[in-house]
């Protein structure tokens, strides 16, 4: 038969239990979503705007219907708040890493990435003319090391992309030592911000400007789908660079532009999530709760619980959900062969008691 081939496919998925499904949320403890503040949980962007009525659709791309006052201005004050010469919304931050990645590097240039960078970096990677290597996570001895090897042909740029919070293992990428490093062989750091966005900072503008690196990245990439509780993203560089993407750029080129609706949306973000700091502290309590057997060291709301295995890990989640407890699992191929785990996402509205409970299971697990 003509789908047979999709047929075969799954069936080898499924053999190796790492067959994927869509499941709704129910009436769980969450522990998985990426509403790190509790924006979306508590609609306080629906309270900012309530009354307000804009409109849901665009009309066109940005180059043709789809360009409006409101999002220049927010891309003006996005910019302002990251301490940026300028900004580009993207309609998700897949669009803006995929399309970033994909246009910025010419045929000859080289790309350098952290081996566990998002699966959008390394799409944008593929699909663009350069040459690409990765470097084992966080390591800048070989980073160095593939840095002094790199030919030295004239008008060979270099870029050095890497997250600044790993969304899988919640650990932070050295980016001070990074920063020196591509300064040091005229190379370009390109930092992905998307899971540091509006939790890390005294006003959660990222590890990039906490560390004062702002001026020392070529591009920088803050997503609104997670801690900020909305849609979409904003690569952040020179005018230079926001010029060269819209006229280069194919995902910007070729999308509808994000309509009002969601723009207004995303500045009631940039009002709100700035003066969570009592939520930024709740997180910080939560954070110190895990050290225990089983969880890779965090220092961020991202925890992983290794549980090597996909049934095993599956089974985990499932009996946390007889707990009450909402953990999803994370199964090979999505993370390496022996470390599947559970993905567990702190928020500011999970309680201590509810943590502790999580953390005793699965300890218990492991002590079983």
């Amino acid at each position: 038969m003509e789908e047979n081939f999709l047929y075969q496919k799954l069936k080898e998925r499924s053999a190796v239990h790492a067959l994927r499904s869509l499941q709704l949320g129910g009436d769980y403890i969450d522990y998985y979503s990426n509403d790190y503040l509790g924006i979306v949980k508590h609609s306080q962007i629906e309270e900012y705007l309530h009354g307000s009525q804009f409109p849901h659709g665009s009309t066109g791309s940005r180059l043709l219907s789809g360009n409006y006052k409101m999002i220049e201005e927010t891309e003006r004050e996005i910019a302002l708040f990251h301490d940026a010469a300028a900004a580009l919304i993207f309609n998700s931050g897949y669009d803006a890493n995929f399309g970033l990645l994909a246009c910025i590097a010419q045929r000859g240039d080289l790309i350098l990435y952290d081996k566990l960078s998002h699966a959008s970096i390394r799409d944008g990677i593929r699909q663009s003319f350069a040459d690409s290597f990765s470097f084992a996570h966080n390591d800048l001895r070989e980073l160095e090391k593939k840095l002094q090897n790199r030919p030295s042909t004239g008008g060979r740029n270099c870029f050095v992309v890497t997250e600044s919070v790993f969304s899988m293992d919640g650990d932070i990428a050295p980016l001070a030592e990074m920063a020196s490093l591509c300064e040091r062989y005229e190379a370009n750091l390109i930092v992905d911000e998307a899971h540091a966005t509006g939790v890390i900072g005294e006003n959660g503008e990222g590890n990039v400007q906490l560390l004062g690196l702002q001026h020392r990245c070529f591009a920088r990439m803050h997503t609104f789908g997670k801690a900020l509780g909305c849609h979409g993203a904003v690569i952040l560089g020179s005018q230079s660079l926001r010029d060269f993407l819209i006229n280069f750029c194919r995902p910007f080129i070729y999308s509808t532009a994000i309509p009002p609706f969601s723009v207004a949306a995303i500045r009631a973000a940039y009002k709100i999530f700035p003066g969570k700091k009592n939520e930024r502290t709740v997180l910080k309590k939560l954070i110190s709760l895990f050290d225990h057997t089983g969880f890779k060291k965090s220092a961020t709301p991202i925890q992983c619980f290794i549980l090597p295995g996909n049934e095993n890990v599956k089974k985990a989640a499932r009996q946390l959900l007889e707990k009450n407890l909402d953990a999803r699992a994370i199964l090979y191929p999505t993370v390496p062969l022996g470390e599947e785990r559970l993905r567990i996402a702190l928020h500011s509205f999970n309680t201590e008691e509810e943590t502790r409970l999580l953390i005793d299971l699965l300890s218990s697990a492991v002590g079983g």
